[in-house]
């Protein structure tokens, strides 16, 4: 749980750091609200996912981080096509989020078949 929650902070930080660099023009703000919105998300709800008192929260928990981590990743891939950022900025939280998402995908069905 540790390694995980260190993971998806990280990832949250990457993501603000990003934010702050994206264009003031109004594409690059709306994308910079959601996607910080988002990519915070991961990291807050992976938390709230330790704190559960039952087997059905936490894998519901756990299945709405990883809807975050998917959007953070349709908004990073937003980011790159429309060259909002340098791609090799992005890429590689691109790769991140990517990552999150197998990670996530596979504890929540470790967790179903428990």
């Amino acid at each position: 749980q540790q390694e995980m929650r260190d993971l998806t902070k990280g990832f949250a930080k990457s993501i603000l750091s990003l934010v702050d660099s994206l264009p003031r023009y109004v594409s690059g703000r709306v994308i910079a609200n959601q996607l910080g919105r988002s990519g915070t998300s991961v990291a807050a709800n992976y938390r709230a996912a330790c704190r559960t008192r039952s087997k059905a929260e936490f894998i519901a928990k756990l299945g709405i981080v990883l809807e975050e981590a998917d959007e953070s990743e349709l908004w990073l891939e937003l980011i790159q096509e429309g060259s909002l950022a340098p791609s090799s900025t992005v890429s590689p939280l691109i790769a991140e989020a990517n990552e999150l998402v197998r990670i996530l995908s596979a504890s929540i069905s470790s967790a179903k078949r428990k």
